[in-house]
């Protein structure tokens, strides 16, 4: 298994794809984009594979999420998918998109083996999505998280970040629409992952301003410690029920206590946290010919060396040196 210093084992690996997106949020990227790794940097999809059945069969993973970047844009996903569902024991697997391509992808996808999906589509406004994206693919989203649903992705969740003068109001109308659609809607503080450094802590909009906000509208009732689990997202019920919606509260509510996850990016690191300036590399063991047994005992390591905490509730905390495309969210 996959236990720190701490007592908490890791179960949930994150696994990046690609570094590249098609996208290029405000809170994530700058404009003209960036460096993008060396394709003969990025693991292979044999090698990605490999390491998921040793985190499966040696090392206790039972979830994967498949991240980028953008994953869609990685051209051998559905045949990874297919490959890790036949692994024993087979994980439960799940993919973090921005929803671009899921409507041509999505029934192959599930096809393959792929659970589920969460779709990141921050507003409800066209004009406002073009602004934070610098893209106009709105409709694509849209049509994508339909896809999703008729592929029988589910339940779909839609993660949204709130930026202030931007989409600071709309809480209300996106949990309105979610819950009309079926949808799990699921607001994300906005975190220090942009590569242009220009994340403030005084500017964003909390966990706080996000529920005061849905208050407005909806009844909300916490849906309890029991049920939450070592699941990032605290939870209410939405006017008593079955809605839920849920706040990962990642910089006002640190949830590192009870944190099971391991990341692996796409060039092959172990990252132990989004946050963590260390890495440690399993891609150069991989190359030179380590078996499965050398790897294990490598990512062991790894995660024997994970801290407390992601140390986001320091006012001081810097952004990572490694922008948020190449980590995997």
């Amino acid at each position: 298994m996959l236990i720190d210093t701490y007592g908490r084992i890791a179960t949930d690996l994150r696994v990046s794809l690609t570094d590249r997106c098609n996208l290029r949020c405000t809170y994530c990227m700058p404009e003209e984009g960036l460096q993008w790794l060396a394709k003969p940097d990025l693991l292979t999809d044999d090698e990605i594979v490999r390491l998921i059945r040793i985190a499966v069969a040696d090392l206790g993973v039972t979830e994967v999420r498949f991240t980028g970047g953008e994953p869609l844009l990685r051209p051998g996903l559905v045949s990874i998918v297919e490959r890790c569902a036949a692994l024993d024991p087979r994980p439960r697997m799940s993919l973090t998109t921005n929803g671009i391509g899921l409507e041509r992808t999505a029934a192959a996808l599930r096809g393959a083996g792929l659970d589920r999906v969460n779709v990141s589509l921050d507003t409800l406004r066209p004009e406002v999505f073009q602004t934070m994206t610098r893209r106009k693919r709105h409709a694509d989203v849209l049509r994508g998280l339909e896809a999703a649903r008729a592929a029988g992705l589910t339940p779909v969740k839609v993660n949204a970040v709130l930026m202030p003068g931007l989409n600071d109001d709309e809480a209300p109308d996106l949990l309105a629409w979610a819950i009309g659609h079926g949808y799990e809607l699921r607001f994300i503080e906005q975190m220090p992952l942009d590569a242009q450094h220009g994340w403030k802590r005084d500017g964003m909009i909390t966990a706080g301003d996000i529920l005061a906000s849905l208050r407005t509208r909806f009844e909300l009732t916490p849906e309890g410690e029991g049920e939450r689990g070592s699941a990032p997202a605290e939870r209410w019920l939405v006017d008593g029920g079955p809605a839920r919606v849920g706040v990962i509260a990642s910089v006002t509510r640190p949830f590192c206590r009870a944190c099971d996850r391991t990341r692996l990016t796409a060039d092959g690191q172990v990252r132990t946290c989004l946050f963590a300036r260390e890495e440690s590399d399993l891609r150069g063991a991989l190359r030179s010919g380590a078996p499965d047994e050398e790897i294990a005992r490598l990512w062991r390591l790894a995660m024997w060396g994970k801290k407390a905490g992601s140390g986001l509730d320091d006012p001081s905390f810097l952004q990572p040196d490694r922008p948020m495309s190449a980590i995997g969210g």
